[in-house]
C-alpha cells in the first residue's frame, strides 16, 4: 500500500528514519476503537522495518473501498471465514485471474496480504506484496497449497490488524522465521524462507487458510482490550457476518 500522506485522525503517527522498531501503542478508552489499532490487511502490521513503503503505509487509516473487481472483503464473524478451504486442483487461467483480482482489491484496501477465504472462496491461495504498493509489483507473491515445513523456536510480539476485523488491532505473537512449500500459478514447486516483516505477513495470511483469524492468538489480556470491538462486529454483522 502506498503511504497515503498523513494519518488521519486518530491514526498511528509515522515513525521516521531510525525510529524504534516499535511504536508505543495508542490505547483507547474501553468501548471505543482506535483507528490506530486498524492496520490494515489481511495483514498490516507495524513491524515492518521503519524504511520500507510498507512500514510507512502501516499507518494510514484502513480502507474499506467496497466491491473490487467483483470481489468483497468478508467481515467477522462471516462464517466462511472459520470455514474449511480445499487444495486447489486446477492451476489454469480461471485461478490466474482470480489472483489478480484478489491484487486488486488487497492494492484497493491498502493492506499487504489477501486471502482467498476472505474474499468468500474456501481455498488454499493467498497473495502478498511486502511494499504493498501495485507500483512494486515485482515483490507480489502468490501461493497456491502452501505448507510450513518449518519455523523458528524464537518469537516476536507485534500489532497486526486485519480488514475483515475493521477498526482496532492487537499485539499477536508470530515466529521470527518460518520455511514454506507451495506452488506457483503455473503448478510449479517451490520452496521459500521468510524472516521478519514478510514472515509475519505470511503467517497472518497462512493463519486464514486453516480457518485460523488473528484474534484467536491473542493472549487473554489482549482479547480483554478487543472485546468490545468484536462485540460491535457482532452486533452489526450479525452471526453470519457481512461483506
Amino acid at each position: 500500500s502506498s503511504d497515503g500522506g498523513a494519518a488521519p485522525p486518530g491514526a498511528r503517527r509515522e515513525r521516521g528514519a531510525g525510529a524504534p522498531r516499535r511504536a508505543q501503542r495508542q490505547r483507547a478508552p474501553a468501548g471505543r476503537s482506535p483507528a490506530a489499532m486498524g492496520a490494515r490487511c489481511a495483514a498490516v502490521l507495524e513491524g515492518a522495518p521503519s524504511s520500507t513503503a510498507a512500514e510507512r503505509a502501516a499507518v494510514a487509516a484502513e480502507i474499506d473501498p467496497g466491491e473490487v473487481a467483483g470481489l468483497r472483503v468478508l467481515k467477522y464473524p462471516h462464517q466462511l471465514l472459520r470455514a474449511p478451504n480445499e487444495e486447489v486442483a486446477a492451476f489454469d487461467a480461471e485461478l490466474a485471474e482470480l489472483s489478480r483480482r484478489m491484487f486488486r482489491l488487497m492494492y484497493a484496501s491498502k493492506g499487504v496480504g489477501l486471502a482467498a477465504p476472505q474474499v468468500g472462496i474456501n481455498k488454499r491461495l493467498l497473495v502478498f506484496n511486502p511494499e504493498g504498493d501495485e507500483k512494486a509489483f515485482r515483490t507480489e507473491v502468490v501461493m497456491v497449497n502452501p505448507k510450513i515445513v518449518a519455523r523458528s523456536e524464537g518469537t516476536e510480539l507485534d500489532d497486526e490488524g486485519c480488514l475483515s476485523f475493521p477498526g482496532f488491532g492487537a499485539q499477536v505473537v508470530r515466529a521470527k522465521w518460518v520455511k514454506v512449500k507451495a506452488f506457483n500459478l503455473k503448478g510449479n514447486p517451490f520452496n521459500k524462507k521468510y524472516t521478519g516483516w514478510d514472515a509475519r505477513i505470511f503467517q497472518h495470511e497462512y493463519d486464514h487458510l486453516d480457518g485460523t483469524l488473528y484474534v484467536d492468538r491473542l493472549t487473554d489480556e489482549e482479547r480483554q482490550i478487543v472485546q468490545t470491538d468484536l462485540d460491535r462486529l457482532v452486533a452489526l454483522h450479525g452471526p453470519g457476518g457481512a461483506v
